[in-house]
C-alpha cells in the first residue's frame, strides 16, 4: 500500500539552509544527504502520496540500480558530465545502503537489481534516511512562485500553497514529464528558464514506438507476440525482447532504442529507422543457403526459430511466400540481410503516458558536474530526471537519481 505524505516533521521554520523541490528518488536522496551533514532542510512536494514513481517501478519491485553502471549507459549532450557523480556515489554504495536497511534483493539479466518484496521498501528507506537527517516536510504543498531573496542566507524565496519559505540553497528535483497520471510537471523546466538556464526540449523516452498504418495493418493481428531480437538505432545494440502491440512495438529492446530514435529529433537530418536482427547470434545467410534446395516454405523454415504466426505474417509482409527451392541464391542473401536488419520507420511514440523517463531537460553545460549547481546562479541546483541525462532501461535512471542527489546534498 502506498504511503501518504509524511506526517512527522512539518515545516518548523520560515528559513532553511536548503529547500528541495520534489520528494522523489533524487530529491529524498539529496535531502537526506544534506540533512545528515547538519544542514536544515525542507522537502517540498505537491503530491498526496510519497514517491509514486518509485512505488510503481519495476513492476512494483523497483529496479533500484544496476551492477554495470557506466557513462556509456546514459544519453546526454554533455557526454562526460555524468562521470564525476557516478564515480563518487556508485551502485555499490547504494547497494550498501539497501543492505544496511535489511532489504533483500535479487539480480536479473544484465546486472539489474530488484527488491525481493516491494518497491515500498526503498521509499521507506529513503524516508528513514530523511528522518535521520532531521528533514522537514511540506507535503502536499504546491509551489506557486520562486524568487530571489535579498540576503545571502535567504537567496531564494519559495511561495507555496502552505506558506512562504526561504533558503540559502534551492534544489530542483521535480522530475520530467513521464507518467503524467502520477503528477509529472514542467515546473523544473520553467524554473530553469526563469533563472536563465537553457533547456533542451523534453521528449518521451524509454517509450513504446508506433508504426505507420501500412505496416501496422499487417502486424497488428500479431499483437502480444514477443521475440528476442537485437535492436539498434544510431547507438548501442540491445539484445532483448521485442513485443508487437496493437499500436506498434514495445518490449525492453524497443524501449532501449527509443531513446536513440527520439534523440534524432534534435538534429536536422531525417530520422534513421530502427533496425531489428530477428535471428540474433545466427549466421542467417549460411543457414538459409543450407536449406536452399528444400521444398519447405520459407515461412515454415523460419518458424523453426521464430514464433510461427510471426514467421508467416513476416513473409507475407515481404511477399516471400515461395518454398525454399523457388528462391535464387541472390534472393536468399537479400532475405538474410532483411532478417538480420529489418528496418522499421516508426511514426512516433506512445507519448509521456507510456514513457518511463524524459529525454532532454536542463542543459548540463550550465551546471557543475561535481555539485549540480547552476554556474550562473550560486545556490541553485538541478538533479535527477529534470536534467538532460537519460539512462538506459535497467536501473540506470535510479542510479543517476542517487548519484546526482548525493553530489548535490554534499554541496548545497
Amino acid at each position: 500500500m502506498a504511503h501518504s505524505a509524511p506526517s512527522g516533521r512539518r515545516p518548523a521554520d520560515r528559513s532553511y539552509d536548503v529547500i528541495v523541490i520534489g520528494a522523489g528518488a533524487a530529491g529524498m536522496m539529496c535531502a537526506a544527504t544534506a540533512g545528515q551533514r547538519g544542514r536544515r532542510v525542507l522537502l517540498v512536494d505537491h503530491a498526496e502520496k510519497l514517491a509514486e514513481k518509485i512505488r510503481i517501478s519495476g513492476g512494483g519491485r523497483c529496479n533500484f540500480t544496476n551492477r554495470r553502471v557506466g557513462a556509456e549507459n546514459y544519453l546526454c549532450r554533455n557526454p562526460h558530465f555524468v562521470r564525476s557523480a557516478l564515480s563518487r556515489y556508485t551502485a555499490a554504495d547504494f547497494i550498501g545502503l539497501v543492505q544496511r536497511h535489511g532489504i533483500d534483493f535479487h539480480e536479473r539479466d544484465w546486472g539489474q537489481l530488484f527488491c525481493d518484496d516491494s518497491a515500498q521498501q526503498i521509499i521507506d528507506m529513503l524516508r528513514s534516511e530523511c528522518e535521520d537527517g532531521g528533514v522537514d516536510w511540506a507535503m502536499p504543498a504546491k509551489v506557486l512562485e520562486v524568487a530571489r531573496g535579498d540576503s545571502d542566507a535567504e537567496r531564494y524565496l519559495v511561495d507555496t500553497s502552505i506558506g512562504r519559505f526561504a533558503a540559502h540553497s534551492l534544489v530542483v528535483a521535480s522530475g520530467g514529464l513521464s507518467i503524467p497520471k502520477i503528477g509529472a510537471s514542467p515546473l523544473g523546466y520553467r524554473l530553469a528558464e526563469q533563472f536563465g538556464l537553457p533547456v533542451i526540449a523534453p521528449l518521451p523516452a524509454l517509450v513504446p514506438l508506433t508504426l505507420p498504418p501500412e505496416t501496422l495493418s499487417r502486424l497488428a493481428p500479431l499483437a502480444g507476440i514477443s521475440l528476442e531480437v537485437e535492436a539498434r538505432c544510431r547507438g548501442p545494440v540491445f539484445r532483448e525482447a521485442a513485443l508487437i502491440t496493437h499500436r506498434g512495438l514495445s518490449g525492453p529492446a524497443i524501449l532501449q532504442v527509443s531513446n536513440y530514435w527520439q534523440a534524432q529529433a534534435y538534429g536536422d537530418d531525417e530520422r534513421e529507422p530502427v533496425a531489428l536482427d530477428l535471428l540474433p547470434g545466427l549466421d542467417t545467410e549460411h543457414w538459409l543457403l543450407e536449406h536452399a534446395g528444400e521444398r519447405t516454405l520459407l515461412a515454415n523454415l523460419l518458424a523453426e526459430r521464430l514464433p510461427r504466426r510471426f514467421a508467416h505474417a513476416w513473409c507475407e509482409l515481404h511477399g516471400w511466400t515461395k518454398p525454399m527451392n523457388g528462391f535464387r541464391h541472390a534472393e536468399l542473401r537479400a532475405i538474410a540481410a532483411t532478417l538480420s536488419g529489418w528496418k522499421l520507420a516508426p511514426s512516433g511514440t506512445q507519448g509521456y503516458a507510456k514513457a518511463e523517463v524524459t529525454l532532454g531537460g536542463v542543459d548540463t553545460h550550465a551546471l557543475s558536474s561535481r555539485t549540480m549547481e547552476a554556474r550562473a546562479c550560486p545556490g541553485l541546483y538541478f538533479i535527477g530526471e529534470v536534467m538532460d541525462v537519460t539512462g538506459h532501461l535497467g536501473g540506470y535512471n535510479f542510479q543517476w537519481a542517487w548519484s546526482s542527489g548525493v553530489a548535490c546534498g554534499l554541496a548545497a
